[in-house]
């Protein structure tokens, strides 16, 4: 691996999708949820911190995140608002605690001089990693440590619950995947248009991560209000999922990795702490709520919600609909606390 920053470009992105490929079907054959957004991340890290020098090119991860939302666009119905609204003091005590959590971890990180204030909690803001990074950048904190810390927790996050939904799963008698059905001309076209469309909605709305949150407005509104109906054929979700994973493990690379290297146990125990307190959040959840544990515990996830939603959606018996709920209302949530817990834990911590 020594030798990969000196290969030519095209010969990096050959053997990167040659091994991505290998570990992808490999892991799909244990039954791993989401082998195809896995297999490719964990290859991309080996890629990026041994020096490759390829990205991932920003439309295909748009596209990606396009297709993701039709999938939980497609799973989302009006059904689950009643049970939602009936637990939702439960629900919104679920999302405060974790972000309290979030906050006094950020907070002891800054107390102890490993990262700057603002810096520390805006890399553990548990939203989605691609809008924290911006908003950190927006309000003075260094956003490279930011996405550091924000896709290293995406990533364990990512692996944990894949692994986790293996096993609560257990065997699912494998039935045959058709990678190549026939396209159904309106559905496959609305799923297009949506993938067109929704990041443009996105954008004019001035959300905080326009690729998904956009698209998925869209293609839920299209989906829920006028009854229209997507196609997404297993190459299209392998490739999607693919170009996820890609796109986050090649963020790693030498210089981020030794920009952090000082603090790297400590941001470690953090997320796993974290991880840890949403494991006990979703326990809660499914004790008093009765939910299902596994929906539970991907509801109160902090990872990515893309990735999240393909693993949700991937695992069998999951509620996808009440999943991106809770990771939608904690998201809204922090995009709306976050700048004041960061100049609030900045201030503290100068004091």
């Amino acid at each position: 691996m020594k030798g990969i920053a000196a290969l030519p470009i095209w010969a990096q992105w050959v053997a990167l999708l040659v091994l991505a490929g290998c570990v992808s079907f490999a892991l799909e054959l244990t039954e791993l949820p989401a082998a195809f957004l896995v297999g490719p991340m964990l290859s991309a890290i080996v890629f990026g911190v041994a020096g490759a020098v390829i990205r991932m090119p920003h439309i295909a991860f748009v596209v990606a995140q396009g297709v993701v939302s039709c999938l939980v666009a497609s799973s989302l119905s009006p059904e689950f608002l009643p049970a939602f609204m009936a637990n939702w003091p439960l629900l919104l005590g679920s999302v405060v605690i974790t972000l309290a959590a979030s906050s006094l971890l950020g907070w002891l990180i800054s107390f102890w001089k490993i990262l700057p204030g603002t810096t520390a909690v805006w890399g553990s803001a548990p939203g989605a990693a691609s809008a924290m990074v911006l908003m950190a950048g927006a309000f003075g904190a260094d956003q490279r440590l930011v996405a550091f810390m924000q896709y290293y927790r995406v990533v364990l996050v990512t692996a944990a619950a894949a692994i986790i939904a293996r096993l609560w799963v257990g065997e699912t008698g494998g039935s045959e995947v058709v990678w190549f059905p026939p396209i159904e001309a309106a559905p496959f076209a609305a799923t297009i248009f949506v993938v067109i469309v929704g990041p443009f909605v996105g954008r004019l709305l001035r959300f905080a991560s326009p690729q998904f949150i956009g698209t998925l407005l869209v293609a839920f509104a299209l989906h829920t209000g006028a009854g229209v109906e997507f196609q997404l054929p297993e190459w299209l979700l392998a490739a999607s999922y693919s170009a996820v994973g890609l796109t986050i493990g090649l963020r790693f690379n030498r210089e981020t990795i030794a920009q952090v290297r000082r603090s790297f146990r400590q941001v470690t125990a953090s997320i796993l702490a974290l991880i840890a307190i949403c494991g006990l959040v979703a326990f809660l959840l499914a004790q008093f709520a009765g939910v299902d544990p596994l929906t539970a515990y991907l509801a109160t996830s902090p990872g990515g919600m893309d990735s999240v939603a393909i693993i949700a959606a991937a695992a069998d018996g999951v509620d996808l609909s009440f999943v991106m709920a809770l990771q939608m209302l904690r998201f809204l949530i922090v995009l709306l606390m976050g700048p004041s817990l960061a100049r609030m834990v900045a201030k503290s911590v100068r004091e």
